[in-house]
């Protein structure tokens, strides 16, 4: 996996030798204000190892790492608490700077964000927040640009492109532009002061982020013609409530691998924008605990809820093969008893090489993973002989032994169709929900910022406008039709449950609230694509293993409706097929 400036890395907070660990002559000092001095060296020795370790502890094994986690935070509290009782000692006698005391509240920011990776739990994306937001306000690193010394301001530089990854995730978008206007005349600093050889990198981090920002193809805006933030997570209430009676699985959602590997795709931070949008489709809205509590000297991340409130999910940015293989077996393992894991393969497509008499699970295709090879027009291009497979090639067969336990599949990808060909051989719940491979011309150009597919899974209302032409949207208006597909989504979960033709699998997964909100969103895009005018190839139409009983889902009378009654709207049922504006309800 690549490796950006702003990794998580470890850096030396400052220098500790013994001989300069106090300032001043020792003999003048008191003996208790040097055993201060002789303790906050203690803990802040014990941290950077602690610290150090977290990057040889895996991702998986959640006992292994969460203990450590555990002893981590508890050193880092105890150091930042000291910091705080005896800064006036600290500053006398060791010299202590208020960059040092930044890198400290900026390593506890990168422990929060970290952790909240590993356990999903958004509570603690505000932890971070909070000390991130911190260090600005107090101006912490505002000393470094004086120094002559280039590495502290390359310090000051990864804090800020971590704090722009946690204010993305946060949808803080206006502080998102704040932040890359300070960090862009930082980087302009930086590289006038000093030759440098990283300018082009961070360079690219600006242009990264900035690409990030403008990936949403339709922003929504209110009276002052001010952008409003949508946040698309699962908001409190946002899913009707099942149906009294209904006979649904009772399965739940435990984990979520989320694989990224497009060509030239939209990224920042390891995080694809098809990865970041699926990401947060998958989780709820968070609660603020940063606004509501002041805590920073509180380290608490072994108080976890009583109910896990998202999935947890491995984010997996152009893993190879072996990588990717190794976190779905952990995944497989450590998955508890009724859970469901969840796999999302956004990456480009391997196509089979010539036509075989039999064809099985690894003659037709699939996903590429990480690789080094040249990829020609964002397909595979390297010639080889026809009888061999695609070594970097993540097969429907490769899946195979992990549908012993219930599974769930989104293929986002050129050759997505090769995971139709699935075979339920253990008989546990299983589905595919697949992309098209084929969009129209006039919509190929859009593919660098993100999936139409992966889109609607995250927003239909922003994939419905795109697929439409607009880029703007009045709020009034947008909260309107929010409204209206609230309703539209009721309706769909009753075609699901109501149909005698449907897969069990689909009610087996229906149970949980993130599953069936996939599924619902699933149905509207293929019923949205169906009517579209420029979408006339059956290729440019998702897919799903089982498949679903059109006439009673994404063909329905009663569903094109409510899509003719949306474009109605919206003032563009122009570009829909009206053959059903004569049904009636």
């Amino acid at each position: 996996m690549t490796k950006c400036p702003f990794s998580f890395t470890v850096c030396i907070i400052w220098p500790l030798s013994k001989a300069g660990a106090m300032t001043g002559a020792e003999d003048d000092i008191p003996l208790g204000e040097r055993k201060t001095v002789t303790d906050f060296c203690y803990l802040l020795d014990k941290s950077k190892q602690l610290f150090n370790g977290l990057r040889d502890l895996p991702q998986y094994r959640h006992k292994q790492w969460q203990s450590y986690f555990v002893r981590t935070f508890d050193v880092y509290t105890k150091l930042w608490k000291f910091q705080q009782q005896h800064r006036q000692v600290l500053e006398n006698r060791h010299g202590l700077k208020r960059w040092q005391i930044g890198e400290v509240a900026s390593k506890i920011g990168q422990l929060y964000y970290h952790y909240y990776l590993r356990t999903s739990e958004t509570s603690y994306l505000n932890e971070a927040f909070s000390f991130y937001s911190a260090i600005r306000q107090r101006s912490y690193y505002y000393q470094v640009n004086k120094d002559d010394r280039p590495e502290l301001v390359v310090k000051k530089l990864r804090y800020y492109a971590r704090y722009i990854v946690v204010c993305l995730l946060l949808n803080k978008m206006d502080l998102v532009k704040v932040l890359i206007k300070e960090l862009s005349e930082e980087i302009e600093d930086y590289t006038q002061r000093f030759n440098t050889e990283d300018q082009l990198e961070w360079n690219l981090v600006l242009q990264e982020v900035a690409a990030f920002l403008e990936a949403d193809p339709v922003v929504v805006l209110n009276n002052e013609n001010t952008v409003v933030v949508i946040s698309n997570r699962l908001q409190e209430g946002g899913m009707s409530p099942l149906e009294q009676g209904m006979v649904v699985g009772q399965l739940t959602l435990a984990d979520a691998l989320i694989i990224g590997n497009c060509n030239n795709q939209v990224k920042f931070s390891e995080l694809t924008i098809d990865m970041f949008r699926i990401l947060q489709a998958l989780e709820r809205e968070p609660v603020n605990l940063a606004t509501t509590t002041s805590k920073h000297g509180t380290l608490e991340p072994s108080e976890k809820p009583a109910k896990r409130e998202n999935p947890h999910k491995y984010l997996l940015y152009k893993p190879t093969f072996s990588q990717l293989f190794t976190f779905l077996s952990a995944s497989f393992k450590e998955l508890p008893v009724n859970s469901v894991l969840l796999v999302y393969l956004s990456a480009t497509g391997v196509f089979p090489t010539g036509c075989l008499d039999f064809e099985g699970p690894y003659d037709f295709g699939g996903v590429l993973t990480n690789t080094n090879r040249d990829v020609v027009n964002g397909e595979t291009g390297q010639k080889r002989n026809q009888a061999q497979k695609e070594m970097h090639c993540l097969h429907p067969g490769d899946l195979f032994p992990f549908t012993r336990k219930p599974l769930f599949v989104i293929v986002d990808s050129s050759n997505s169709t090769a995971y139709k060909n699935f075979t339920n051989l253990f008989g546990q719940p299983l589905v595919c929900l697949l992309s098209p491979t084929v969009y129209p011309q006039s919509m190929q150009d859009q593919s660098q910022r993100g999936s139409l597919f992966t889109l609607f899974l995250y927003c239909p209302l922003l994939a419905f406008l795109s697929v439409c032409g607009l880029s703007s949207l009045r709020q009034g208006l947008w909260e309107k039709a929010e409204e209206f597909l609230c309703k539209v989504f009721r309706d769909i979960g009753q075609m699901i449950t109501r149909s005698r033709a449907i897969d069990q699998a689909f009610l087996q997964f229906y149970g949980d609230e993130f599953l069936r909100l996939l599924l619902i969103r699933f149905v509207f895009c293929s019923a949205t694509l169906r009517m579209h005018k420029l979408f006339q190839e059956s290729r440019s139409f998702p897919e799903s293993y089982p498949q679903l009983p059109k006439q009673d889902t994404v063909e329905s009378s009663f569903l094109r409706k409510h899509v003719l009654e949306l474009a109605a709207m919206l003032d563009v049922q122009r570009l829909f097929w009206d053959g059903a504006l004569d049904v009636n309800y």
